[in-house]
């Protein structure tokens, strides 16, 4: 089966606090899509890559890449106003007999081994959700109060999300709800079971100045 991977690059850099986007910031002098991007050829030079941006974005990608002299092959396709919207633009451009991946830009330390697992499973299970356990206590509330929640119940969910891609077009078939965070939601609300696997930790969502260092430091 075809292997696609979709990487969502639409977020605006608000909370990092920079004049770029985060998906374009330098993370050891290179952006932060590139280390994304080559993450999935790294996996498989045939999978076949496409990268979701606003279309203000476009030409700032594009010099980029040349500045970069960055020429793995992926395709650009427009995002929408919304995160479920962008998935949604995308699975139109892909066929239907495959397996697809959703992963977002701003993961760059995604390991190959999770890569290949997820992979791997989606094609046996359906789907498959990278995950870690929560090492941390946690406690959810009340108006009135609060109470510790039992953390060996909980999961981190991350990506790449891997589907078969006729599990995943029919999902995205849905209206949109706001319960929606992640593709594994959307998935779930139209009857499917959710596969988890191991993920790994170093895989973080560079949302803030923090994860930007945190992630420096892990790629010296």
């Amino acid at each position: 089966m075809k292997k696609f991977v979709i990487i969502v690059a639409g977020g605006s850099g608000k909370r990092i606090n920079t004049e770029i986007p985060k998906q374009f910031i330098s993370l050891a002098g290179k952006p932060v899509l590139i280390h994304t991007i080559s993450a999935f050829y790294n996996y498989s030079p045939e999978i076949n890559i496409l990268l979701v941006l606003p279309k203000i974005h476009f030409g700032l990608w594009e010099n980029l890449c040349k500045n970069h002299n960055f020429n793995i092959s992926h395709k650009i396709v427009e995002g929408g106003k919304t995160r479920f919207l962008s998935v949604k633009n995308a699975i139109s451009k892909i066929e239907k007999n495959g397996i697809i991946a959703v992963h977002d830009g701003v993961r760059p330390l995604v390991k190959k081994q999770v890569i290949e697992k997820a992979f791997l499973d989606a094609e046996i299970y359906g789907n498959a959700v990278p995950a870690i356990p929560v090492n941390e206590s946690v406690r959810e509330l009340y108006k009135t109060g609060s109470k510790i929640f039992n953390r060996n119940n909980l999961r981190i969910i991350q990506t790449p999300q891997v589907f078969k891609s006729s599990i995943l077009i029919k999902a995205y078939q849905q209206a949109y709800q706001k319960k929606f965070t992640d593709d594994a939601t959307v998935v779930e609300s139209a009857g499917e079971k959710i596969n988890l696997i191991e993920g790994n930790p170093e895989n973080i969502k560079i949302t803030t100045p923090i994860d930007l260092k945190i992630a420096e430091a892990l790629l010296k």
